[in-house]
């Protein structure tokens, strides 16, 4: 996979948990503290390195199953991940903020989990194309980590605003990398 196509692929993972991070920020309102956004940004991170590398893990496990077809995998996987994104975009936010605070406990750890699950679907892709990983990791839990901390610290000022046009164009990028996977297996 080529740097342009990771880097892609690494920012496109972290678009949920950035639009989680603005949420997070705009229910803890304009008193939101680096505490919180430091917490938010380890376990969203955290989770973003950690998914692709188990998703990897499972899918280097099937792949004699499936290495016939193993693009069409990829690309079902990512058209699947980022129509999903797409389509979480166009749901109404729900306006209510939690009672408790959503950067601490279960609801963080809910958080971090539910926004890295894509994360290990495109592990399992990347496994069927023989990419490499680490790479994908390190950039995927790095940038959402810095993408989650400003989140969390902007959230108040621009959640409202921008939260599920970033979900949408994450989607966007991941089903075109799905479509060149294609484009480039069934061309080349």
């Amino acid at each position: 996979m080529y740097f342009f196509e990771m880097l892609l692929s690494a920012l496109s993972l972290s678009m949920d948990a950035l639009a989680a991070s603005l949420g997070i920020g705009a229910c803890l309102g304009a008193a939101t503290g680096g505490a919180a956004a430091l917490r938010v940004a380890g376990a969203c991170g955290g989770f973003q390195f950690a998914m692709p590398l188990a998703g990897w893990f499972l899918g280097s496990r099937f792949l004699v199953f499936i290495s016939d077809y193993d693009h069409w995998v990829a690309f079902g996987l990512l058209a699947l991940v980022g129509g999903n994104m797409i389509r979480e975009s166009f749901r109404p936010e729900d306006p209510t903020c939690p009672a408790s605070d959503p950067s601490c406990g279960v609801a963080l750890l809910t958080v971090a989990v539910a926004t890295s699950i894509d994360a290990l679907a495109v592990g399992v892709s990347f496994a069927a194309v023989g990419a490499p990983v680490m790479v994908l990791a390190s950039w995927s839990g790095a940038i959402t980590a810095f993408a989650c901390f400003g989140g969390v610290l902007a959230g108040f000022r621009v959640g409202q605003l921008f939260g599920k046009k970033v979900e949408f164009a994450g989607g966007l990028v991941l089903c075109l990398i799905g479509v060149n996977i294609l484009r480039v297996h069934l061309m080349g």
